[in-house]
C-alpha cells in the first residue's frame, strides 16, 4: 500500500461493507450486461449489417469475448500498478478507463457510417473494457469474507453475488422500456445508447464508495490483500489456481446461456418476440436473487461443497432440457435462473479458500479471471453456434460438459482444506 492510502484509513463497519460491495458488484454487473444485451440485440445490425442475421451474432459475441481475454493481462499490469500507485489507485484508474470506452461504445457510429471502421474500433473499445474490468480487482470479497462471524460464512458470501442477478435485472429493465416505447429505428439509431450512458453514471458513484472502503482497516490480516511475487505465486499454487477456474465454471457458462443465450435465439430465429423474452427474464432474475440468498442459508445449515454439487447437478438438468427454449422459453429460463442463484451464490466464494494467507489475494485473482475465460467468455458464441449447427440440444451438452467439469474439480480438490 502507498503512504497515501495508510494516512487517511479510517474503522469500517460491517454495514457499510456490504453496502459497499453490494453498491459495487451491481454496478460492474450492470454494465457488463448492458454490453451484453447489446451484443445480441443491437451490434449484430449496427456493426455487421453486411452479414445475415446468425453471422452477424456470430461476429458480435467473438468481439464480446474480448474483454475477457484482456482480464488477466490487466490483473497482472495491475500488479505493477499497485506497488507504484496503490490499490486504490491502481481500482481508480481502472474504473476511469472502464468508463471512458463504456461511453465511447455509446458515441460510435455504425457500420453505416464509417464502415469497417466501426466494428474494428468496437473490438478495440471491448478490449479496453476488459483491462478496465481486470484492473478493478478491488479484493472487497476477500475483507468481507474475513470479517464474517464463523457460522454466517455462507451467507455473507452470496452478498456480493446478489450482484449479478441484480444487474441484470436493472439493465435487462433498460432495454425493455427502450425496445417496447421506441420504433425499431429509434431504438437502433440513439436509443440503445443511453444504457451505455447510464452505465457510466452509475460507475461514477461506485468509485467514490468503493475508494471509501479500500481506505478502512476491517482488522484484516495485511497479508491477506497483498499481491505475491508471480513466479512464487505460479510455481506453488498453479495447480490449485487451475482447479479453482475450472471450479465454478459450470455456473459462469449458464450465467450467459439463461440471459443473453435466449436473447440470441429469439433475435436470430424470430420465435417471438424480444420484450416477451425480457419481460420473462426479469422474473427470472428476480427468482435468482431469491435462490442466491438461499445459497447461503444452505451453505450455513451444510456447506458450499454441498451447495455446489446440488446447483451442479440442477444444470445437467437444465441442459436436458435446452428444447423447451423453441416452445415454451419462460420453463429453460425461469428454471435456468434459479438455478443460475443457487450456483452462483457460491460459487466465488469457495475458491479462496484453497489458497493459504499469503497467496489468498493474487490466487484468487487469477483462478476469477481464468474461469471466466474458460466458462464464460465464449458461451454465447459456443451456444448459438452449435445450435444453428446441430440444433437445441447441441447447446445442452455445452452445458453438460461445464458441469462435468466442475464436478471434476470439486472431487480433485477434495484432498484440500473443506469449504
Amino acid at each position: 500500500m502507498s503512504g497515501v492510502e495508510d494516512t487517511y484509513r479510517y474503522t469500517a463497519t460491517i454495514d457499510e461493507v456490504i453496502t459497499t460491495v453490494v453498491m459495487a458488484r451491481v454496478t460492474d454487473f450492470f454494465g457488463f450486461f448492458v454490453y451484453a444485451i447489446a451484443s445480441a440485440l443491437v451490434f449484430p445490425r449496427l456493426f455487421f449489417p453486411m452479414l445475415d442475421p446468425l453471422a452477424g451474432t456470430l461476429a458480435s459475441f467473438a468481439i464480446f469475448s474480448l474483454a475477457f481475454l484482456a482480464r488477466p493481462v490487466a490483473s497482472l499490469a495491475g500488479r505493477t500498478l499497485q506497488y507504484k500507485i496503490g490499490r486504490v489507485g491502481k481500482v481508480t484508474l481502472a474504473l476511469v478507463l472502464l468508463g471512458t470506452a463504456t461511453v465511447a461504445i455509446g458515441l460510435l457510429p455504425g457500420y453505416d457510417k464509417i464502415g469497417w471502421l466501426a466494428p474494428v474500433l468496437l473490438a478495440v473499445l471491448r478490449i479496453l473494457q476488459g483491462l478496465g474490468l481486470g484492473g478493478a480487482w478491488d479484493g472487497l470479497t476477500l475483507q468481507l469474507q474475513n470479517a464474517a462471524p464463523a457460522d454466517r460464512k455462507g451467507r455473507y458470501a452470496m452478498v456480493p453475488q446478489l450482484g449479478g442477478p441484480v444487474g441484470f435485472v436493472v439493465a435487462a429493465a433498460i432495454f425493455f422500456v427502450l425496445n417496447g416505447f421506441l420504433t425499431e429505428e429509434e431504438f437502433l439509431k440513439w436509443g440503445w445508447r443511453f444504457a451505455f450512458f447510464a452505465v457510466m453514471a452509475v460507475n461514477v458513484v461506485s468509485l467514490f464508495a468503493r475508494v471509501r472502503l479500500l481506505n478502512s482497516d476491517l482488522g484484516v490480516e495485511p497479508e491477506v490483500m497483498q499481491s505475491a511475487p508471480l513466479p512464487e505465486l505460479v510455481r506453488t499454487e498453479g495447480k490449485t489456481i487451475f482447479l479453482s477456474a475450472c471450479l465454478p465454471l459450470a455456473s459462469y457458462a449458464l450465467f450467459h446461456m439463461v440471459t443473453v443465450f435466449p436473447l440470441a435465439f429469439a433475435a436470430i430465429y424470430e420465435r417471438y418476440e424480444i420484450t416477451e423474452v425480457l419481460t420473462v427474464q426479469l422474473i427470472g432474475g428476480a427468482l435468482a436473487v431469491l435462490t442466491v440468498i438461499a445459497s447461503g442459508l444452505l451453505a450455513d445449515r451444510y456447506n458450499r461443497r454441498t451447495v455446489i454439487r446440488l446447483s451442479t447437478i440442477l444444470i445437467v438438468v437444465l441442459g436436458l432440457m435446452i428444447q423447451t427454449l423453441a416452445s415454451y422459453p419462460y420453463m429453460y429460463i425461469l428454471f435456468g435462473f434459479m438455478v443460475l442463484g443457487l450456483a452462483y451464490g457460491q460459487a466465488s466464494a469457495i475458491v479462496p479458500q484453497r489458497f493459504s494467507t499469503r497467496y489468498r489475494y493474487s490466487g484468487s485473482a487469477m483462478a476469477t479471471n481464468l474461469s471466466w475465460i474458460i466458462g464464460a467468455a465464449f458461451a454465447p458464441l459456443i451456444g448459438i453456434g452449435l445450435t444453428a449447427a446441430f440444433g437445441l440440444w447441441a447447446a445442452g451438452l455445452y452445458l453438460l460438459s461445464g458441469a462435468l467439469v466442475t464436478f471434476a474439480a470439486l472431487h480433485l480438490l477434495n484432498k484440500h482444506n473443506p469449504a
